[in-house]
Formats: C-alpha cells, sequence, structure tokens
C-alpha cells in the first residue's frame, strides 16, 4: 500500500477539543465539509473520525463528508460491541462503493461508557479476542459469498452482502487500521489487521515494536499481506515552543 496522509476531524459537538480555540461550528456539517474540503485542497489523503459514546455517529459522518468532497477518504473509527459485524460489514461496504472506493476503517478496542450502548463485554482480554474475531468475520464478509462463522463472540450463517466493497488496482476491501500497545492487542494487530497505528513515540521504541510485531505476524500464522504502520500524531501550533507546551 502506497504512504497515506490523513488528516484529523474531530467530531465532536463541543469545543476546545485538544486545545482548539474554535468556538462556533462544532458538530455542525459546515464545519466539518470545511475541515474535510480544506484537507482535500491541500493534498492531505483524508482524515481520521474520532469516536466516542456521547459524540456525534461517527458512520453518519463520514457518509455526510464522503457525499460533500470528491477524493477525501474518511478513518472511520468503530467499535466492536457497537457494531455486530455483519451489519458493519454491510454498511461499510455500501459506503465504500458510493464512494468508489474511498472508506478506510479504524477498529477501537479500548473501553468507553460500554454500558451506555448495551455492551457488557469489559474485560480486557474478552474484548481483544473479539475484536480478532470481529476483523476476521468483517474481511471474510467482505471477500467470501455465504460465509457461517462460529466463534465465541460473533456466529452467521449461510451470510452474503450485497454489495461488496468497490474493488480497483488489486485493492479488494476497506483497509483497516488498529491500534493498541498491550501484548493481547498486538496478537490481534499481527494476526488481522492491515495497519497498526502508534502514536508519536521515541524512534527507538517505533523500531522495537515493529520488529516484535513483524515477529508475531509469524507467531500467529498470518494469512494476510504483511502488516503496515502508521503514526497518530497530534501537533500543538502555536507561535512558540513555550506556548504550545502550555
Amino acid at each position: 500500500m502506497s504512504p497515506q496522509f490523513l488528516w484529523y476531524i474531530p467530531n465532536t459537538v463541543q469545543p476546545g477539543h485538544r486545545g482548539d480555540d474554535t468556538t462556533a461550528g462544532w458538530g455542525s456539517i459546515e464545519y466539518s465539509t470545511e475541515l474535510a474540503r480544506t484537507a482535500e485542497d491541500h493534498g492531505w489523503g483524508g482524515a481520521l473520525l474520532g469516536t466516542g459514546w456521547g459524540r456525534p455517529d461517527t458512520f453518519t459522518v463520514a457518509t455526510a463528508l464522503a457525499a460533500r468532497t470528491t477524493t477525501f477518504k474518511p478513518l472511520i473509527a468503530v467499535r466492536p460491541g457497537y457494531w455486530q459485524p455483519a451489519h458493519f460489514a454491510s454498511a461499510a461496504a455500501t459506503l465504500d462503493q458510493l464512494s468508489r472506493g474511498r472508506v478506510l476503517v479504524n477498529i477501537v478496542s479500548g473501553i468507553d461508557s460500554p454500558a451506555a450502548y448495551g455492551d457488557s463485554n469489559v474485560e480486557p482480554a474478552a474484548r481483544y479476542a473479539r475484536t480478532r474475531e470481529f476483523l476476521h468475520l468483517v474481511r471474510r464478509l467482505w471477500t467470501e459469498e455465504n460465509v457461517t462463522f462460529e466463534g465465541e463472540h460473533f456466529r452467521v450463517t449461510d451470510s452474503t452482502i450485497s454489495p461488496h466493497p468497490y474493488a480497483s488496482d488489486g485493492r479488494v476491501h476497506p483497509t483497516l487500521y488498529f491500534g493498541g500497545a498491550s501484548e493481547a492487542a498486538e496478537r490481534v494487530s499481527a494476526a488481522e489487521a492491515d495497519v497498526q497505528l502508534f502514536w508519536g513515540e521515541p524512534l527507538e521504541g517505533i523500531a522495537e515494536r515493529i520488529a516484535r510485531l513483524r515477529e508475531l505476524s509469524e507467531q500467529v500464522g498470518r494469512r494476510h499481506a504483511p502488516l503496515e504502520f502508521g503514526l497518530r500524531i497530534t501537533t500543538v501550533v502555536r507561535d512558540t515552543t513555550e506556548e504550545a507546551w502550555r
């Protein structure tokens, strides 16, 4: 996969997100569209849309922005537990077809008010096991017909989604991004993710983690193209270093 350079759209109705001093327009389609079009006009591939309970629904926002842009790729953050895999696979494939292959997906396993949306799976080990099943099943639903799967957390019988994702130039489905630094999270990435996302960290630490994930990929019997890597970095821009740190 060629390198992707993506921006960030806060996807929140509250001003002041991560130090942003904008006070008007948060959560509106006008404000989010302005950010998406600005990213598109300046050569960015797309933008991450953050997720969290109590914020606008990420998938709905992504759909609206895809309809108002031309090349912009929404990196849609979603949570297993909030979505069932077959439901998500169908929704994402539909948007991918409508946008001609512009959907990117960021799978989030961190805990986030699960009781508020009816998720009872809060133990870390179980959450990561569920995420691995979610990634495995979504990928199968995107690429196969009549899928039957019986896992610990999810099951489908004779399931075929329509349409399948938009295919072009060797791309058969949206790229699956995943982040996490725990051993359980890294095993999920090594087995089922397309891209492991890191936070901004010292380069030596990143190099160590890449080497470990490549070794893990062999240990878990990875069946997909080699795992790729990305950095998720927040920039704080001010006139001086002192202002930025403050």
